[in-house]
């Protein structure tokens, strides 16, 4: 079987996401040179940060976290793309795996109750055969050993992503719609919204209004990356 895997590998090499050279074997998605160019954010205040700053007036964030900067040409935006139009899903499990182990190491997020990942809308889910967050989400789920929780709330409108949009269109997006199908399965909960990055937290702050109607759900927001 080993000899099976090594021929594999031979003409089909396990490569990096973002330089492109072949994979050590106990590297992962990403080579280690890669890993340690990471822009980590180093956040070590959930409650007061600029996450949580952009969602003031807005809406009521308990927590807020991400791992990495987002910025135009680096490489989390690389990897980013990777994960949301190459069907690089791997991507997902290795951040998940990442946050998992952060998160239950300094127990921030012990409190909450479900996971929540933002919605594809069915068309855009159709035409990507995905959900970019999902195995990020799962992965999340099978450290932080809280349900991961998918057919709660939906998208019911289809929009541009958000990534590939320039700043002023974002701010521009007011039509981004979702909705809860069950208000009371939320009531007394803490939820965890998690999504790819955040650009101008406009479909997170969507998403987390949804959920006021249900009475007395908390709201924490984490996402792999953060657009500075």
């Amino acid at each position: 079987m080993n000899l099976l895997n090594d021929l594999f590998h031979l003409f089909y090499p396990n490569l990096c996401a973002t330089c492109h050279q072949q994979l050590l074997q106990n590297e992962f998605v990403i080579c280690t040179i890669c890993r340690h160019d990471l822009p980590l954010t180093h956040i070590t205040d959930f409650t007061q940060n600029k996450i949580i700053d952009a969602f003031y007036g807005k809406v009521i964030i308990e927590k807020a976290f991400a791992l990495l900067f987002y910025r135009k040409n680096n490489i989390t935006k690389k990897l980013i793309e990777e994960l949301k139009y190459k069907g690089n899903e791997e991507i997902g499990i290795l951040f998940g795996d990442w946050l998992g182990e952060l998160l239950k190491e300094n127990k921030e997020f012990n409190d909450i109750d479900y996971i929540i990942p933002v919605p594809l809308h069915k068309k855009r889910l159709k035409e990507r055969g995905y959900n970019q967050v999902t195995k990020f989400g799962q992965t999340l789920s099978n450290h932080l050993k809280k349900p991961l929780v998918e057919n709660k709330l939906i998208r019911v409108s289809a929009t541009k992503t958000q990534t590939l949009k320039t700043r002023f269109e974002r701010f521009r997006n007011n039509d981004t719609k979702f909705l809860l199908t069950d208000i009371d399965f939320f009531k007394n909960k803490h939820i965890l919204l998690i999504d790819d990055v955040i650009t101008t937290g406009a479909t997170l702050e969507a998403c987390a209004k949804e959920f006021l109607n249900s009475k007395d759900c908390k709201i924490s927001v984490l996402t792999i990356a953060y657009t500075e």
